[in-house]
């Protein structure tokens, strides 16, 4: 990724869009924004869209008001996607995650570039700053603009968007793939005045009743412990969805609870969507939720943490995963 940054300030044409994954979580808004304020401090116009909402708990982030929303404007976001003449393409690796806009950006004649931690990318892009290892995508937007010596170009604004995607990647810097690079990060952020509880008020202090009350009743209600797999499932129906009326993003975090319980292993939560089942997945220690995903429904994500997509029943994909879980034994 070598002088990219200065390869776009020599520039003559300077159409940027930038864009990230479907329901887009801290870490994808955190670096869109971060890399867009980041352009803005030297004078580089950019515009993020998105291809769906996302959680209201976001909203705050700067920058957020500019954001373009796919789904609510598409043909004004496939004007600037043909248009453009850079597409930054951050934390997804196949454009199948950003749903109808993934055919616009492949049609584009513009310079792509793939900014992204989540194994196994898709070769789509023109350039690559990717790192597995990474603990999220915002950490390698920080590594990207420092590596640049642009590093002064930070302010509160660029860091209080790359906390954030750094702070809920990590959950809360616990996950085992933080490390003291990952702290040294947070302290350079720390020195453009960032308060990290605000930031974390803003983000996990934000609940409506209704998500509140989801929680407590998925825990009580939607929970089954296999204590013979070291595994907890947590699922939610249609009609759970309607009674407490859930929002983009009410259901975020929901699936770690699982890993609460002493002795549990893997944690799995199964939504019913509507138009198709979605599941997230979560594990400690060596168990890899990631080939378990690929393997059993097409998804992927890290060895700890992953996600997949399913247009059977809920019933159906409860009974697969159930049913897998002898394959996992010795594992878990």
């Amino acid at each position: 990724m070598s002088q990219l940054i200065s390869t776009i300030l020599k520039s003559e044409s300077k159409n940027i869009v930038i864009t990230t994954h479907r329901k887009p979580d801290g870490d994808a808004m955190g670096s869109t924004l971060a890399l867009y304020n980041f352009l803005k401090n030297l004078g580089i116009h950019s515009t993020v869209i998105t291809p769906t909402d996302y959680a209201d708990f976001l909203a705050w982030l700067p920058g957020n008001d500019n954001v373009l929303i796919y789904e609510q404007k598409q043909s004004v976001c496939n004007e600037l996607v043909r248009n453009a003449d850079f597409i930054f393409c951050l934390d997804f690796n196949k454009l199948s995650r950003i749903d109808e806009m993934g055919v616009e950006v492949e049609k584009s004649k513009a310079f792509k570039i793939l900014i992204d931690h989540h194994q196994e990318p898709h070769s789509f892009d023109d350039m690559q700053w990717w790192d597995s290892k990474a603990t999220s995508t915002c950490e390698l937007i920080y590594k990207l603009i420092d590596s640049e010596g642009y590093a002064k170009k930070i302010d509160d604004k660029v860091a209080a968007c790359i906390y954030t995607g750094m702070m809920t990647d990590t959950g809360g810097f616990r996950f085992r793939g933080v490390n003291t690079e990952t702290h040294l990060i947070v302290a350079e952020l720390l020195k453009t005045g960032i308060i990290p509880a605000d930031i974390h008020s803003f983000v996990f202090d934000s609940f409506s009743e209704n998500r509140l009350r989801l929680i407590g009743f998925a825990l009580l209600e939607r929970m089954e412990v296999l204590k013979e797999f070291n595994t907890v499932i947590i699922y939610l129906t249609k009609d759970d969805l309607n009674r407490f009326q859930v929002k983009t993003g009410d259901t975020e975090g929901l699936v770690n609870y699982g890993l609460g319980i002493d002795g549990i292993k893997l944690s799995a939560l199964i939504i019913d969507r509507t138009v198709m089942v979605k599941m997230s997945f979560r594990s400690k220690g060596s168990f890899d939720v990631n080939a378990l995903a690929k393997k059993l429904f097409g998804g992927g994500g890290h060895i700890n943490a992953a996600g997949a997509n399913s247009n059977d029943t809920l019933e159906n994909v409860i009974s697969t995963f159930k049913k897998s879980l002898t394959e996992y034994k010795d594992q878990l």
